[in-house]
């Protein structure tokens, strides 16, 4: 059913964990409760970030921040980064030919390519560790409790890797108090997305949460040549995190994650010479439509590689048809399939030396993708990337560890 419909409400709740609602902002009642829990809060109109490494109000931060709330969020329907553009748009996130090498870029300024040597110039953290390729964060999140876009270099506190800005993503954590949730969501292609999660103490001291997602979509591209679809979704998300709490001073919370997706991605149609007339595309923007000035465009007989096409096998549907009909015709027994794992584990610790705070983020991060592509978009043999393992996959390891003192001392006259 092609019918685009957004539930978007609770599938059901549990009496027993109707005591506090999913995705909601933790709140506090005064600036010294929020110095001490490190979270984002809204109260009485003070937005309370950690951009500089240290839960402060966003007035008093001297840098371009853009702070998004669990709320903000949920009323979006914002899933994962490429959807934040919706909420903060300073940013813009994208993929080109691999759903692996998404980039972000912020005012414009960016790291750009499918090559998976670069790092993106905007940085992205989760629960504060440093993700070393943005297409990490581009699967589904769960639950998040704030998202913070830093604008212009952030080199001092995000690193080398972060000349454009940061990304800066913080997911809701375990709770003491019991409580639960479920959301069902259906639209077009038939999508379905299911999500779900429990929190709650497992003592006095020690608090407890997991978060499940999937979602399953179907592709909106057609390959008329081998009866698939192409550019569909089917991924999920499990993640599970602790929190120790023995006193007021110091806090433990345990994160491990893991998250998948089969998926085939990056198919396209050719843009019709007419349809880029009409849209007035500049042949900068759109060299496939009109290459040159005055030269045939990729499409017209005119060119002289339309009947070289043709004549090695090449269905002329595929070269004359609307550029919204989504039918692509690439060859016999190519495939755009793909796989991509990502999973690991995290510790936070946040300790209370008098008037001095340690912090220490410990992260493993396993991340590897392969993704085939039929990269000369047509039914000629010209140029593909096989669906293996040998074949253009990229696997990262990655571990990471953040020592940070932060405080006053001399009667404040260090800060």
């Amino acid at each position: 059913m092609k019918l685009a419909l957004n539930l978007s409400a609770c599938a059901f709740a549990f009496a027993a964990f109707a005591t506090a609602p999913a995705y909601a902002q933790t709140q506090s009642a005064s600036a010294d409760q929020v110095s001490d829990n490190d979270q984002g809060v809204v109260d009485d109109n003070i937005i309370v970030v950690t951009a500089q490494g240290r839960a402060q109000a966003l007035s008093d931060v001297p840098i371009a921040v853009s702070a998004i709330g669990a709320e903000q969020l949920q009323q979006s329907g914002t899933s994962d980064i490429r959807e934040l553009n919706q909420l903060a748009p300073s940013l813009l996130v994208s993929s080109t030919g691999n759903e692996a090498n998404g980039s972000a870029r912020v005012r414009g300024i960016g790291t750009v390519g499918d090559n998976p040597g670069l790092e993106s110039s905007v940085a992205v953290f989760i629960d504060g560790v440093y993700r070393s390729r943005s297409g990490n964060a581009l699967s589904e999140l769960g639950p998040i409790d704030r998202i913070e876009v830093l604008r212009g270099p952030q080199g001092t506190l995000g690193g080398r890797n972060s000349s454009a800005g940061m990304i800066n993503i913080t997911t809701a954590g375990p709770e003491f108090e019991l409580s639960g949730y479920a959301a069902a969501t259906y639209g077009n292609y038939d999508q379905i997305r299911l999500e779900g999660g429990i929190t709650g103490p497992l003592s006095d001291t020690i608090a407890a949460r997991i978060d499940g997602v999937y979602l399953k979509r179907d592709g909106f591209y057609t390959d008329v040549v081998n009866g698939t679809d192409v550019n569909n979704k089917d991924r999920y998300l499990v993640r599970g995190q602790l929190l120790f709490e023995p006193n007021d001073g110091l806090s433990v919370r345990v994160i491990g994650d893991y998250s998948k997706k089969d998926e085939s991605c990056c198919a396209a149609t050719f843009v019709q010479p007419s349809f880029a007339q009409q849209a007035r595309v500049s042949p900068g923007l759109d060299p496939f439509a009109l290459p040159q000035p005055g030269a045939p465009a990729l499409t017209d007989p005119a060119n002289p590689i339309i009947p070289i096409l043709l004549g090695l096998g090449q269905n002329p549907a595929a070269l004359s048809q609307s550029t919204f009909n989504r039918n692509i015709y690439v060859t016999p027994g190519r495939t755009y399939a793909g796989e991509t794992e990502d999973f690991g584990v995290s510790v936070e610790v946040n300790a209370e030396l008098g008037d001095m705070n340690l912090t220490s983020i410990t992260g493993y991060r396993d991340y590897s993708n392969f993704q085939a592509s039929d990269t000369d978009y047509t039914q000629v043999d010209i140029l593909y990337r096989a669906p293996t393992k040998n074949a253009g996959a990229r696997e990262f390891k990655t571990f990471t560890q953040e020592l940070r003192l932060q405080g006053s001392a001399f009667d404040d006259k260090l800060d």
